[in-house]
């Protein structure tokens, strides 16, 4: 017959001696995450990090590099420029290399009408394309009209530019002469210094810019669209919620950044549009007006115009000056754009 043993084990709440008890099984030591911590690096992490260093590094000094470029060929001719480079305005006279007068006024004023008025017809459409592609269209409509507008991407831009001076500027002439005969009294609508009737004004050229630039602004704006939390979409359906009430209270707040950011990237593409506008954009003699019938040439337009004069490095850095200014402007563009999706996305969180 065995001896019955018995066996006390300690009562967890009883802390009488004073001494803490040990754990059964001790806490795990957190692992580090810090890269200094580790005794030993992957090689494979290394090399990644140091490819997107250099990427990141490669792409500052190839805009450095551009930027330089552009101010080295421009110097000479700025220097022999009679003329207020800044507030000057009319014909570039660039014939005596030695007596030279060129501004950049008129060519700035014109690049922004011409580039802000097509973002201004383009941003309502691709908003209104990408909400319903996201939020109401049937799956077999939605893949083929999604296509159908990305292709318009592909369309080359001269195609642009003879099919809106050949085929879009008589269909719209009735519009715009009705508008220049009845609200001729406001600015944007006076006769300016093209034809109305002919079709080569900022009217027509910002309608075919606003076709182009479309489907950047649609395809980002698409794509931001998609990636709204569908816990919050059927959160809103649960309360009771439209459609359109769950588009103005979950998809648009969270898909406005990207919204902002496609329409930015529209501009920065119809800001550098060469081919279509060279085409359909009438230069005159007389200076800008501020008005959708006048003519012009944009930065881009002006040195595709003068590509023959290239040959001469004085004739060639008037150009290049433009260039640089355009390059200058895409720059500050593109900086106030990531400034204030940067600030949405602050006030948003």
């Amino acid at each position: 017959m065995t001896d019955r043993v018995d066996v006390t084990f300690p009562n967890p709440t009883d802390r009488g001696s004073g001494e803490a008890m040990a754990a059964p099984f001790p806490e795990p030591e957190p692992i580090s995450t810090d890269p200094s911590r580790n005794s030993k690096v992957r090689l494979g992490d290394r090399v990644f990090r140091l490819l997107s260093e250099g990427s990141g590094v490669l792409i500052v000094a190839i805009i450095v590099a551009i930027g330089l470029f552009l101010m080295w060929r421009a110097v000479p001719a700025l220097a022999r420029n009679e003329a207020n480079f800044f507030l000057y305005g009319g014909n570039w006279v660039t014939t005596d290399t030695s007596a030279m007068r060129f501004g950049i006024l008129d060519l700035l004023q014109v690049t922004v009408f011409v580039s802000v008025f097509a973002l201004i017809l383009a941003m309502p459409v691709a908003l209104g394309i990408a909400i319903y592609l996201t939020n109401y269209a049937p799956s077999r409509v939605k893949g083929p009209l999604a296509y159908m507008i990305d292709l318009l991407a592909a369309v080359p831009s001269i195609i642009y530019g003879v099919w809106g001076l050949y085929v879009l500027a008589p269909v719209i002439k009735p519009f715009a002469i009705w508008l220049n005969e009845h609200l001729g009294w406001l600015f944007l609508f006076q006769t300016g210094n093209a034809s109305v009737a002919g079709g080569g004004t900022i009217f027509t050229a910002g309608i075919v810019l606003a076709v182009m630039i479309l489907p950047i602004i649609t395809a980002v704006t698409r794509e931001v669209f998609v990636q709204t939390p569908r816990g919050q979409i059927e959160a809103a359906l649960a309360l009771g919620a439209t459609r359109w009430e769950v588009v103005r209270t979950t998809v648009l707040p969270f898909g406005m950044s990207g919204y902002i950011s496609g329409a930015m990237l529209g501009l920065g593409r119809a800001l550098g549009e060469t081919i279509a506008l060279l085409i359909i954009l009438r230069g005159t003699q007389s200076a800008f007006g501020w008005s959708l019938f006048d003519g012009g040439f944009t930065f881009a337009s002006l040195i595709a115009s003068a590509a023959s004069e290239f040959n001469d490095q004085y004739k060639a850095g008037a150009y290049i000056s433009a260039g640089l200014v355009l390059f200058v402007l895409t720059f500050v563009v593109n900086s106030l754009a990531r400034a204030a999706v940067s600030g949405k996305d602050r006030s948003a969180s």
